[in-house]
């Protein structure tokens, strides 16, 4: 079984080439993770919060949830100001 959190290897292979903490914790944010310390100061990631956001379903999850929403009904107004208030012959 995995532990809860990313490893310190793990971490350093992430961010190959980076030595100081400061530096690995800025590199991390920018991939989209949320980073805490550890007492040694170290980044601390949660393992499913890793696979998650650099697998990209962190990005997929929220459209997701948004295609399943009820539609919304068309703007009238919008659609008379782009097409005019034209009459229909019947």
């Amino acid at each position: 079984m995995s532990a809860l959190w990313l490893s310190d290897e793990e971490i350093d292979d992430l961010c190959q080439g980076l030595k100081r903490n400061v530096a690995k914790v800025r590199y991390l944010q920018t991939l989209g993770l949320i980073v805490n310390l550890k007492p040694n100061g170290r980044p601390l990631v949660v393992r499913s919060h890793a696979e998650a956001v650099l697998s990209g379903l962190a990005q997929i999850g929220p459209l997701a949830a948004r295609d399943n929403a009820a539609p919304m009904p068309p703007d009238r107004e919008a659609l008379f100001l782009v097409f005019g208030r034209k009459k229909t012959v019947m």
